[in-house]
Formats: structure tokens, sequence, C-alpha cells
């Protein structure tokens, strides 16, 4: 890799610059497929640092490329849209914006799982490469992409002709800021994320007066029964060998006290880390529906809408082995550490697999390390260690990024030919 140090001492140049475009970025977040500004910053930045740009790319993608002669394509990527979040933290750069989700409701947003950081270091960490033209040989392919939350950005990118547009990466790289001690960085070998389904569900009734149930089929009786029941998924029809996740995480129904409305929707995410036990709960989900429906007298079969569908991310255990190694050596191995399997879900995996590259995925903190080690200590981490999704997620600025930054140049060097 050349005089690595040399190429990563760069990064105190750029702290200052790089930490205001974070803290605008965090202001200024935008839902998924929305993020035009956001896009037009990254750009603007990458035609300054003189690659080959090039927006659009799946609605809002921007693509930037890095030629420096013969060797492998590396394909690095950092996602960019936000949340349906109002923030909490209290910071002096925290987000008051709005958006319209897809429903056309009119939405707090907040950069509430990391993404304003992922760019920030990608574009660090771009800036690092190209000052360091000497160092390496052959070719790296920057992805911004789009509407990650809703597992739809990358494959946009992907029919959008991203294969055919862009050279053919060797291998593709990423990371994400987690809630674990800031300066750390973690691996999972193999399967490491989840894949995640989400169904909208809606279940009929027929609606009455408030003073007349005997009149009406009470379809909030009806989801209610169904919230309940679906808790019983995983813990009696999963091996205690297999992971699994079910949760309801929105229920709708009804405008007032005293009316029985006719129907209800249920919204409910499933994360599983294997096919056949991904198929056995997507169809128990459905099942229990169904019969709580024609239990509560339905006169109209439920509906079932998929909103969202994300694959297991599996990172490539060589390649892992490979980048880790690296990532060892420059951070220092007690930096360095083995993460289990993380019920979170990525599309990043799409580009890999549609490539028929090789994929490497790692986890780098976000938390202050004497707040985290006082948590653990206390056993009270889920309450005072906020997780991603979070209105009061924020990663602490520094050693985050530079942390970023520098696992993003290791990794990608590692792979690039030295000269």
């Amino acid at each position: 890799m050349g005089d690595l140090g040399a190429v990563l001492g760069r990064v105190d140049v750029i702290r200052d610059d790089l930490t205001a475009l974070y803290e605008d970025l965090h202001a200024h977040p935008e839902l998924s497929f929305a993020e035009h500004r956001t896009a037009a910053e990254v750009a603007r930045r990458l035609e300054a640092l003189g690659l080959e740009v090039t927006t659009g790319v799946g609605r809002t993608g921007v693509v930037g490329v890095l030629r420096n002669g013969d060797g492998p394509t590396v394909l690095l990527r950092a996602d960019f849209d936000a949340l349906p979040v109002q923030e909490q933290t209290g910071l002096p750069y925290a987000s008051t914006q709005r958006g319209t989700d897809p429903d056309g409701h009119d939405v707090p947003v907040m950069h509430a799982c990391g993404h304003d950081m992922h760019v920030t270091c990608q574009l660090g960490a771009l800036d690092l490469l190209v000052n360091a033209r000497e160092q390496w040989s052959g070719t790296v392919v920057a992805v911004f992409q789009p509407a990650e939350e809703i597992g739809a950005g990358a494959q946009a990118m992907l029919d959008d002709g991203f294969l055919e547009r862009f050279p053919r990466p060797d291998v593709c790289l990423g990371q994400h800021v987690f809630p674990f001690p800031s300066g750390m960085v973690g691996v999972v070998s193999g399967p490491s994320m989840s894949a995640a389904d989400s169904l909208k569900i809606t279940m009929f009734g027929r609606g009455a007066h408030g003073s007349q149930p005997e009149s009406a089929i009470d379809p909030v009786v009806m989801a209610s029964a169904t919230v309940l029941r679906l808790q019983t998924v995983v813990s009696r029809e999963v091996s205690g060998r297999d992971t699994a996740v079910v949760t309801v995480g929105s229920i709708r129904a009804g405008t007032k006290d005293n009316i029985i409305p006719d129907q209800a929707e249920l919204r409910v995410n499933i994360r599983t880390f294997d096919e056949a036990v991904r198929a056995r709960v997507v169809e128990a989900v459905k099942r229990i529906v169904r019969a709580e429906a024609a239990a509560s007298g339905a006169e109209r079969e439920p509906e079932f809408e998929r909103l969202t569908e994300f694959p297991v991310l599996v990172n490539d255990p060589q390649a892992t082995d490979r980048t880790a190694k690296a990532l060892r050596e420059q951070l220092g191995a007690e930096r360095v550490v083995a993460l289990d399997p993380v019920t979170g879900s990525e599309d990043v995996g799409l580009f890999g697999t549609a490539a028929g590259a090789p994929t490497c995925y790692w986890f780098f903190g976000g938390v202050e390390r004497g707040r985290y080690l006082a948590a653990r200590e206390a056993g009270t981490l889920s309450r005072d260690v906020p997780s991603n999704h979070s209105p009061f997620f924020a990663p602490v600025v520094e050693p985050t990024l530079t942390t970023g930054v520098t696992a993003m140049t290791t990794a990608a060097l590692t792979w690039l030919d030295p000269r």
C-alpha cells in the first residue's frame, strides 16, 4: 500500500472542512429519492476533486469515477437518504427539516441512521486517494446511493444501467456508523445483516356507531388480536437455532371515539437470515392475519402489500479477512473487533451480487467511549446509548469521522495496486 501513513496524514488538513460538511448535511436531511440538495453538494465536491461525475443515476444517485492507470476496480459506496423522525438531540446543527412521505404526509426529517457521516467519510477518503495518486493504480468507482432506507436505491441504480455505464467492480466496499465506541471498527464474516420484508396489511370490517357494536365487524379488535397473535410466530414457530424478528411498527384505524371504522391497517417488519426461515415466517404472518379476520367474521379477505424488501447481506469471507487484516494493521488489533450478525438490513450487497464481485461491509463506532463503557458497566446500554433510527441518535464527530475516513481509505488501498 505504499506509505499509508503519508496518505492518511492529509486527514489533519481536511478535518475542519469535513466537520463543517457533516454538520451541514446533518442539518439538511432529505427523504428517500428526494435527496436533491445532498446529491448536488456531493456532485460539486466530486467535480472539485477531478472525478468523472454522473448525476441522476437511479433517480437521485451520484457516481464519481477516479481513473489512475491499470489495475483493479474498487467500488466504494455511501448512502445518503434520511428518515421521517423528529430530531431530539439538542445539537446546534440539529435538523428542523420537513418532507413529504410516500403516503403524502408532511413529516419531520432527520439523519437518524448516520448516512450524513457515511457521505462525509467517503468524500474524505476520495480526497485522500486523489492526493495520493502516486501511491496506487487502478480505478475507484464512488457510489453515493439514494433510498437505502426503503431498500430501493441500489436496485434503482442497477436498473438504470449502472454496470453498463461504469467500470465493473472487482470488489465492493462500504461501511456503517453504529452505536458502539467511536474509534472502533467491527467486522462480520459471512451473513452479516438480515433480510427484511415490510408488509402493509389492510384488514376489513364493517363500520357502525360506537354504541351499536352488534351492527359492526370491529376491525380495531380484529387488528389488536392479530398484533398479539403475531408475537407467537417467533416464539412458537421458529427454532431456537434460527434468528427471526417480527415487529408491528404501525397500526392505524378510525377517526373518532364513537365510530367503529370499517378497516384497520398494520405495518409489519420481518427480519431473518435464512431463506427457508424467511419464507416460513412471512407465510405464518399471512396465515395468522387471515385466520384472525375469519375469526372476527370479516366479509372480505385481508390485503397484503409489500413495501420494502432487503436481501441478506453476505460478507465474502476471503474479502473480509483481507480487509480486516489491513484495518488491524493500520488502526491496531485492539480497535478492530469481530461482531455478531446484525438484524438491521442493507441493500449494498446488490451491487456485488449483480457484478459477481465480493462484498465487504464493516461498522465503525459513533458513541463517545466513556459514555458507552459507563452504560455497559451499568447494564443500561439500551437506555443510555441511542440506536440507529432513534430521535437521539447522532455520532460524536470525533474520532468517528477520522476513523471512518481512515478505514475507507485503508480498505480501498488494500484492493488497489500499489506503486
